[in-house]
């Protein structure tokens, strides 16, 4: 469907995007091997210290070990040159200043030998101090534009995030929802990476002017599998 051609493998599926191939992570990473990149989006890393400062909400606050400890995997599995984090990589912009020094420790590990680029989102518009890597609003390689919110306008070669994408099926009475990819060969959507973060369902009105009508495929996340699903049989 839509021109998509795609292959399972042992960590998720690989697809054909604008005559690249790209690998769909289980975890909700994106890695392109011609350009050895790893693509995270929506880390929200500190949600649970934000939610506790800001709204008197305590939630367990492991969110960003549980983050940065699957992140290091993805990084270890893929041993990419160069991380690149779409935008809301922290829940606010005091976020980074709250990050404990063990955190920031693993974060400069994980940064150690390799280029990273840190794509500024709603949550996070002003680059954070003393963290290392290279701060934009938006990245072009080749012919794909990485950026943070989906652009109201069509924009074909466009990888965002923001939406944090779910979607839904429904399946001998019983209806089954997880985190996914969504696109339909001209832009894609990536599903948040961190912990705590949420889904919207890629039926909602947000996304009605993103794509034609249902004409787009979903990527599922469940365990270590990623499933095909086209648009149409999605549900509410």
């Amino acid at each position: 469907m839509n021109g998509l051609a795609t292959k399972n493998t042992s960590t998720g599926m690989d697809i054909e995007f604008l005559g690249n191939q790209f690998s769909l992570d289980s975890t909700g990473c994106l890695f392109w091997r011609e350009e050895s990149l790893l693509v995270v989006s929506d880390l929200h890393l500190e949600k649970g210290s934000s939610f506790a400062a800001k709204k008197g909400l305590f939630i367990p606050p492991y969110d960003t070990q549980a983050t940065l400890e699957t992140l290091a995997l993805r990084i270890d599995h893929w041993q990419p040159k160069t991380v690149l984090s779409l935008g809301d990589s922290f829940h606010d912009d005091d976020a980074a200043s709250r990050l404990p020094k063990s955190y920031k420790q693993h974060l400069s590990q994980l940064m150690l030998g390799r280029d990273w680029i840190w794509v500024s989102g709603n949550h996070d518009p002003s680059p954070p101090k003393d963290l290392g890597g290279t701060f934009c609003e938006e990245i072009h390689i080749g012919a794909v534009n990485f950026c943070h919110e989906p652009k109201p306008q069509f924009s074909q070669g466009e990888i965002a995030g923001h939406l944090h994408p779910s979607a839904k099926i429904r399946q001998r009475g019983k209806a089954v929802r997880r985190r996914c990819f969504i696109g339909d060969g001209k832009r894609m959507i990536m599903p948040a990476f961190g912990s705590f973060t949420g889904g919207l369902n890629v039926l909602d009105e947000a996304y009605a002017n993103l794509f034609n009508g249902r004409n787009f495929n979903s990527w599922m996340l469940s365990g270590d599998c990623v499933f095909e699903i086209e648009g149409k049989k999605l549900v509410k």
